[in-house]
């Protein structure tokens, strides 16, 4: 099974040709092709590790949709200060579908 990590947004995300992974929002059109650096490339036995990145390799994606994440709730409470806040948060991520792991 081929598969590469890739780097986006100072986080590390696992790449498989067909599968699709959520990043942070990137300012992309739905549709359009991405490049993504690639840090270790698996192909069966073989692997490839970059420092930082893997020369030569690259992954390519499209942008498939722009969708948010799932609501979160902060609550905070003071019982005898009358003290109650609740707000909420809902992250906006860019779902990519990977085409291609390429060596070269």
């Amino acid at each position: 099974m081929k598969y590469a990590i890739v780097e986006n947004g100072g986080k590390q995300y696992r790449a498989v040709e067909g599968a699709t992974i959520d990043v942070d929002l990137l300012p992309v059109e739905a549709g359009q092709q991405v490049d993504l650096s690639v840090l270790l490339v698996v192909d069966g036995d073989q692997v490839a590790v970059g420092t930082p990145a893997v020369k030569g390799a690259r992954v390519q994606a499209t942008v498939a949709a722009h969708v948010k994440g799932p609501k979160v709730f902060t609550f905070k409470y003071s019982p005898k200060k009358r003290i109650r806040t609740k707000t909420g948060h809902r992250q906006q991520y860019t779902r990519l579908v990977i085409h291609s792991i390429e060596m070269e």
